[in-house]
């Protein structure tokens, strides 16, 4: 609409002047029904002549219009970037810019897009078998057979094959303390290894101290990863083979039946020492308890004669003549009880005979048994 000088109302110049006219109360338009399919449409014409680069009327393009659709494609590629996945057996530590700030469970993640953050997803959870030895490893050189000689306490040399298996405990102190996990834990097994080893003889090593080297190694392998704060656990030492170095072996096995033999012959004397030292430890007993009981008899004996001969002297003393024939007839009675007695009547030299006794004879036969003529 054109405009004079008497402005849009009619009015002057200033616009002050003449009445201005009321402005009619708008009503309010008819509320049409909404054509979904029309919007639609509508939509896919505007978006078309957008993507194709045509402005409103069907004219050419805005070239920063193409700059803009490119620029955001590579923005919702870099903003999905950002999602991750982190499998059952893993640990997602997130990066800001090199700095640790969080650790992720396993699952589907979202991170900040690089170069802003990253992830690193180190295995946590699967055990990791560490091999040292020649057996195990199938090497036979003498370089690579320095890693499994030890010198044991009673300067003796052995060969130990073993299995070392760890595990990630900490994934920071995994990812970021330590350069190399796996030849740290083989360098470390190997200074625990021979510090136990340096501390025992030959031949508990071959046999009955298995289980505690290993224990003793596996303690001690652990106080020093965490003392680097490697991030790593041990789970088990295992000894695969314990053996002299080959070269020796014969000399080694000839030393072993040496030592069993003696110890075969200790074993034996041990034996034979405690079959007879107990009987002659019983017979010297038998002995002194003889002893003593003849000591107890012989005393007893005598203080029973001096007892006697003490109330024979009291009697004595009491009635001498009477004790003196009493005295002579005890003594006569164990003299002559226990003698042969030849008694010859004199009345049988009257009657005008001669008997005969055969005293030799007697005497003989006393003699004999033993009797007293």
């Amino acid at each position: 609409m054109s405009w004079n000088n008497n402005g849009p109302w009619g009015s002057g110049p200033s616009g002050n002047s003449g009445p201005k006219p009321k402005r009619p109360s708008p009503s309010p338009p008819p509320s049409p029904e909404v054509d979904v399919d029309g919007l639609l449409r509508a939509g896919q014409e505007h978006l078309g002549r957008f993507f194709s680069g045509g402005g409103p009327g069907g004219k050419g393009g805005n070239p920063f219009r193409l700059w803009g659709i490119g620029l955001a494609v590579i923005a919702v590629f870099w903003l999905a970037s950002g999602l991750y996945q982190v499998s059952p057996n893993q640990a997602g530590v997130i990066l800001r810019f090199g700095k640790v700030v969080r650790v992720e469970s396993p699952g589907l993640h979202y991170h900040l897009p690089a170069p802003i953050e990253m992830v690193l997803r180190p295995d946590v959870t699967t055990a990791n078998q560490l091999k040292i030895g020649d057996s195990v490893r199938g090497r036979r050189s003498d370089d690579d057979a320095s890693e499994s000689r030890m010198l044991t306490g009673d300067e003796n040399i052995v060969d130990i094959d073993y299995s070392v298996f760890w595990r990630v405990k900490d994934p920071v102190d995994y990812l970021f303390n330590i350069r190399n996990p796996e030849l740290t834990v083989k360098l470390l097994s190997e200074s625990a290894l021979r510090e136990v080893v340096g501390q025992m003889e030959i031949q508990p090593i071959l046999t009955e101290k298995r289980s505690q080297i290993e224990a003793d190694a596996a303690a001690l392998i652990q106080s020093m990863l965490d003392e680097y704060k490697s991030g790593v656990s041990i789970m088990q030492v295992q000894l695969l083979n314990a053996s002299p170095p080959q070269p020796v072996v014969d000399a080694f096995n000839d030393v072993q039946r040496a030592r069993a033999d003696g110890e075969r012959l200790r074993n034996e004397a041990q034996a034979y020492a405690n079959d007879i030292l107990p009987r002659a430890r019983g017979q010297a007993q038998k002995m002194l308890q003889d002893a003593l009981g003849y000591k107890d008899r012989v005393v007893s004996l005598a203080k029973g004669e001096a007892s006697r001969f003490l109330s024979v002297l009291k009697a004595y003393d009491a009635a001498p003549n009477v004790t003196s024939a009493r005295l002579y007839f005890e003594t006569m009675e164990d003299v002559l009880g226990n003698a042969n007695k030849i008694i010859l009547d004199p009345a049988a030299a009257k009657s005008g005979t001669i008997p005969y006794l055969p005293l030799d004879l007697m005497r003989k036969s006393d003699a004999a048994q033993g009797g007293t003529p």
